[in-house]
Parts: C-alpha cells; sequence; structure tokens
C-alpha cells in the first residue's frame, strides 16, 4: 500500500509539473496547424491571381508548409521543457550540408522561380540564349527546353538563363528579317530597288506595317550590296527568310539585272 501511494503521489506531481506543460504544447500545435493551412490558403490565392505557374505554386507551397511545421515542432519541444539548441543545431548543420551539396541545382531552382515570375520569354517563343537559337519547349523548375531550328532538343539549366543575356524575337510580336544582295556597278539602282520591293509586298507574309525596305548597305569591289529587310510575324521568320532569297534571284533575274559571280580563287601549287 505504501509503495502503491508513492507511486500515486510521484504521478500526482508530475501531472501537476508537465501538465500544464502538455496541455500548453497540445494548444500550441492545434493552433499553428490551423494558422499555418490559413497561410498557405491565403498563399495559394494570391499566387493563383498573379497566374503563377502550377509547378512554381505546388513547390513553393510545399516548401513553405514543411518550413512553417518544422518551426512549430521545435515550438512545441521548447514548450515541454526539452532542450532545442543542439537539436536546432543539428537541423542548421544538416541544412547547410545539403545546400552544399545542391548547390547547382539550388542555383538552377532560383533561375526557373524567376524566369516563371518575370517571364522574359514563354512557351513558343522564339529566343537565344547561352549561345542557343530556338523556340521554347518547356520550362520547368531546372531547365529550359529549346527546340533549335535543326529539330534538336537543347537543354539550358535555368541559373544560367536568368543571369544571361536573353534575345527575345517573338515579344514585340514583328520581327526583321535581314538578307543582302549585290549587283553589278552598271546596274540601275532604282530600278533594282523597285524591283525588289515588289517582290517582298508580292509575299503574303511579308508585313507592310512596318514596310519593307531596300537600301544600299556597301559598295563592295565588285559589287553594290543593297540590305533587303522585311518584316513577318516570328513564326513565319524561316519562310520569309529563304523566299527572300529566292525571290530576289527569281526577280532580278526576270528583270535583267547582273548579280555578279564571286571572284574565283586562285590556289598556287
Amino acid at each position: 500500500m505504501e509503495n502503491a501511494q508513492v507511486w500515486i503521489d510521484k504521478g500526482i506531481g508530475m501531472a501537476m509539473e508537465y501538465g500544464p506543460k502538455v496541455l500548453l504544447a497540445i494548444v500550441i500545435y492545434i493552433i499553428g496547424s490551423w494558422v499555418i493551412k490559413k497561410l498557405i490558403g491565403v498563399t495559394r490565392k494570391g499566387m493563383t491571381k498573379q497566374d503563377y505557374d502550377e509547378s512554381l505554386q505546388k513547390f513553393l507551397l510545399s516548401l513553405v508548409k514543411w518550413t512553417l511545421t518544422i518551426f512549430l515542432i521545435i515550438t512545441v519541444i521548447s514548450t515541454l521543457g526539452v532542450e532545442t539548441t543542439s537539436f536546432a543545431a543539428v537541423i542548421a548543420a544538416a541544412g547547410l550540408a545539403i545546400g552544399l551539396a545542391l548547390q547547382g541545382s539550388l542555383s538552377n531552382f532560383a533561375g526557373g522561380v524567376l524566369l516563371i515570375i518575370f517571364k522574359p520569354y514563354k512557351i513558343g517563343d522564339l529566343i537565344e540564349a547561352q549561345g542557343v537559337l530556338g523556340n521554347v519547349k518547356e520550362i520547368e523548375i531546372f531547365t529550359t527546353k529549346l527546340v533549335t531550328p535543326e529539330n534538336k532538343l537543347a537543354i539550358v539549366p535555368n541559373g544560367a538563363m536568368a543571369n544571361g543575356n536573353i534575345v527575345n524575337y517573338t515579344a514585340e510580336g514583328k520581327i526583321r528579317v535581314d538578307t543582302t544582295v549585290g549587283v553589278d556597278y552598271g546596274s540601275d539602282l532604282q530600278k533594282t530597288k523597285d524591283v525588289l520591293l515588289a517582290m517582298l509586298k508580292a509575299n503574303p507574309q511579308v508585313l507592310q506595317d512596318p514596310a519593307p525596305s531596300v537600301n544600299v548597305s556597301e559598295l563592295a569591289d565588285s559589287s553594290v550590296n543593297l540590305a533587303v529587310r522585311p518584316f513577318c510575324k516570328p513564326e513565319d521568320f524561316w519562310d520569309v527568310y529563304f523566299a527572300t532569297i529566292e525571290g530576289t534571284k527569281k526577280a532580278l533575274d526576270t528583270a535583267g539585272i547582273e548579280i555578279p559571280y564571286p571572284h574565283e580563287v586562285q590556289i598556287n601549287k
């Protein structure tokens, strides 16, 4: 009986000592979980209104949720009277080790977040970046996938994309196609320009606003070079580019305007 009373007294003492802490920890956990849920909901609504990428939403919401949950658990443990200094130090050390191991991946992730937020390009755009020219196929968290004119798939890290120069040929909705043609010095320049402008205006893919232009760009050794510059929609770039080169040759031949042949190169043996 005496032993039983001793255990009862110890139980009552422990309940009086730890009971309030346990109840407080439970209350903190319940309230904290509710607050985290509300914050996640508000954040999700804000991202949806700002038209954030769905994959980015899921990743960021998961990151925020787990970060807040870890802090909540540490707070609950601290409320129970458990020393959390060493526990926090272990978490910090683990986080540092993981961060160093994934330094490149984290840089690419951060770059992906910036690209999705600021949107310097979107899927379908024709861009040039990191020495690659192509249409954007996919924008992922870590990489951007481009399809080159040769139909090759180029995968570029987002860290490099976000920190490098990007030329977006699609953003303005119009793009200029630059070609050059050389004609004989004896050619009538005004007639040549009229013939080439008529050829450009006859192409339905060439925009009339801005109007196409033909201008003398250089007095070369054996020819007068003219810059032939039509505008078109970005998706029509290659069609207009090749049609302009072919159309220039045909139009000048029909008009009897001579295109000088390149000088022959003599190789001394």
